[in-house]
C-alpha cells in the first residue's frame, strides 16, 4: 500500500477543483487579492515523505506509482534518496522536521540500513526532534518480528500496516500476498514492539461485500487493532485488474447506498469503542492521531523525496517566497539519473497562487473533525476572514443544510457533512472564489482616462 495521506490530499484538491459550478471571475492564476502576501512568515518546519517505489507484486486495485522488478539496486536507490533529501531540505531552508513517513510501494522491503541512512540525512539537514513521529508502511508479508525490531533500531517509532481485510477470500480478490492469519500475526508483533503506535488499514466497498460482512471485519479489527485505524473506500482506478473486472461485468459494483451504510457503520462501531473520528478516513483513541497526516490536512509544508513523491514548500534557497507544488519524476531510473546529475529529481513544479493555497486549506482542512480554525485560516488569509467568505457565524448551517458549522472556533463539517464532503466541496470552493473576486482590487484608470462613474457624478467605478 502506498502512503494514502498525501495522495488523498492531492485527490481531494483535484476533485474539488474539477467539480461543477466554478465561479466566474479571477481563477487560480489571478493577481493577488486582499491578504495575498508572500509566505515570508511561513513556519520554519515541515514534514518529510519518502517514497519507496518497489513491490513484490501489484495488487488488483493498485494504480499507485509502484514497480515490480527482478532486482533492486538498493545501494543506488539509497544514495539517491539520501542525496535528494539533503538537496530539497537545503532548498526549503526549513529548520525543523515534524515527522517522517516512509511510504510506497512497500517500504518494508527496503533494508533497515536504508531507512537509517535517510533518517540520518534528514537529521543532518534539519533538526529532527528525538520524539518526532517516524512512520513506516509495512505489508504483513514483510514484517517478521526480527525485521520490525531492526526497523525500530533504525529510528522508526510508528507502523502503518496494510491489512486491507481480515478475510482470505477478500484478500485474494484484492491480490494481496498475505492471509488473514498472517495479517493478525503481523499486527500482534508490531503492537509488541510499537505499543500505542501501530495503525492498520482496511478497505470497504469491495465487489460482493455485504454490510454484514463489513461489520464482521470491523468487529475482528476491533479485537486486533491498536489505537489507530484507517478505513478507505475502495476506488476503481483505470488500468487496474479489479476495475477491468467490474467495468467488464465480471464483478458487481457496490451501490452508493450500501457504501454510505458501510461508512456509517464504521463510525457507529468505532466511536463507542473510544475512537475519535478525527478525519474522514481516520480514527484514533488515546491521542494516537497521525502527526504526519495531520500536516497534510492542516496545509503545512511537506517535502516529498523519491520517485513520484509530492511536496508543498517554499524554495527559499532559490530566493523563493511563495509555496510551490512539486512532483518528483515518476520512473525510478529517470529519477535516479536526475538526482545523480543535479541533486534532485523534481519533474514538475508549480508556484501556487494565494487563491490556490486557500482552496487547499479548505479542501484539506474540512476533512478533519476540527475543521479550519480562525487562527489557521488567518495564517493564509490575514485580510479575508472566514466570515467574509461564508457569512456570519451560523449562516453556514442554513447554506449547507446543516452539513457545516461556522462559529467562534472556525468552519467545520458536522458528522453528516463529513460523510458527503466530496459532494460539498465544489460549492464551498465556489463561495471562496466569489468572495475572492469581490475582494480583489479593481484596476485603476490609466493616465489620461477618466472613470466613467466619476464622469457621471457617481461615487466610483461601476460594478
Amino acid at each position: 500500500m502506498a502512503a494514502r495521506g498525501g495522495r488523498v490530499a492531492a485527490a481531494a484538491i483535484a476533485a474539488a477543483r474539477r467539480g461543477p459550478g466554478r465561479a466566474p471571475g479571477p481563477g487560480p492564476a489571478s493577481e493577488p487579492a486582499p491578504g495575498a502576501v508572500p509566505e515570508a512568515a511561513a513556519p520554519a518546519a515541515a514534514s518529510v515523505y519518502v517514497h519507496w517505489p518497489y513491490c513484490r507484486k501489484r495488487c488488483s486495485y493498485c494504480n499507485f506509482n509502484t514497480y515490480v522488478v527482478p532486482a533492486v539496486d538498493e545501494a543506488a536507490v539509497r544514495a539517491c534518496l539520501v542525496q535528494e533529501a539533503r538537496t530539497l531540505l537545503r532548498l526549503s531552508q526549513v529548520k525543523s522536521i515534524t515527522s517522517v513517513f516512509f511510504g510506497g510501494g512497500t517500504p518494508s522491503l527496503a533494508s533497515p540500513g536504508t531507512i537509517a541512512a535517510v533518517l540520518e540525512a534528514v537529521a543532518g539537514a534539519a533538526h529532527l526532534p528525538a520524539g518526532a513521529e517516524v512512520t513506516l508502511e509495512a505489508n504483513p508479508s514483510s514484517t517478521t518480528t526480527q525485521r520490525l525490531a531492526a526497523f525500530k533500531a533504525a529510528g522508526v517509532n510508528r507502523l502503518s500496516i496494510g491489512v486491507q481485510s481480515l478475510d482470505d477470500v477478500e484478500l485474494r480478490l484484492l491480490g494481496r500476498e498475505h492471509t488473514a492469519a498472517e495479517a493478525q500475526a503481523a499486527v500482534e508483533a508490531a503492537r509488541g514492539l510499537f505499543p500505542g503506535r501501530t495503525s492498520i488499514d482496511l478497505l470497504f466497498g469491495l465487489p460482493r461485500q455485504s454490510l454484514d460482512a463489513w461489520t464482521q471485519r470491523l468487529e475482528a479489527a476491533l479485537g486486533l487493532c491498536d489505537d489507530h485505524i484507517s478505513l478507505y473506500q475502495l476506488t476503481l482506478e483505470r488500468g487496474t485488474v479489479l476495475a477491468a473486472q467490474v467495468w467488464g461485468g465480471a464483478l458487481p459494483a457496490p451501490p452508493q447506498d450500501l457504501l454510505a451504510d458501510m461508512y456509517q457503520a464504521a463510525h457507529t462501531m468505532l466511536v463507542p469503542a473510544g475512537f475519535r473520528h478525527y478525519e474522514v478516513s481516520n480514527f484514533a483513541r488515546k491521542g494516537a492521531l497521525s502527526t504526519h497526516n495531520l500536516s497534510y490536512w492542516w496545509a503545512e509544508q511537506y517535502i516529498g523525496v523519491g520517485p513520484g513523491a509530492h511536496g508543498r514548500f517554499v524554495p527559499r534557497g532559490e530566493g523563493g517566497c511563495r509555496r510551490e507544488a512539486r512532483v518528483q519524476m515518476l520512473e525510478p531510473t529517470a529519477w535516479m539519473r536526475a538526482v545523480q546529475s543535479q541533486g534532485h529529481g523534481t519533474g514538475k513544479r508549480v508556484m501556487l497562487s494565494q487563491l490556490e493555497q486557500l482552496e487547499e486549506v479548505l479542501a484539506l482542512g474540512l476533512r478533519t473533525d476540527e475543521g479550519i480554525t480562525h487562527e489557521r485560516w488567518g495564517r493564509f488569509s490575514p485580510h479575508l476572514s472566514l466570515e467574509a467568505v461564508f457569512g456570519a457565524a451560523g449562516q453556514a448551517l442554513q447554506q449547507q443544510q446543516r452539513w457545516m458549522v461556522l462559529d467562534g472556533s472556525g468552519l467545520r463539517c458536522t458528522e453528516r457533512g463529513l460523510a458527503v464532503l466530496d459532494a460539498l466541496l465544489p460549492d464551498v470552493l465556489c463561495q471562496l472564489q466569489r468572495a475572492w473576486g469581490r475582494a480583489a482590487p479593481r484596476p485603476s484608470p490609466g493616465p489620461g482616462r477618466r472613470d466613467r462613474g466619476a464622469a457621471s457624478g457617481g461615487g466610483g467605478a461601476r460594478p
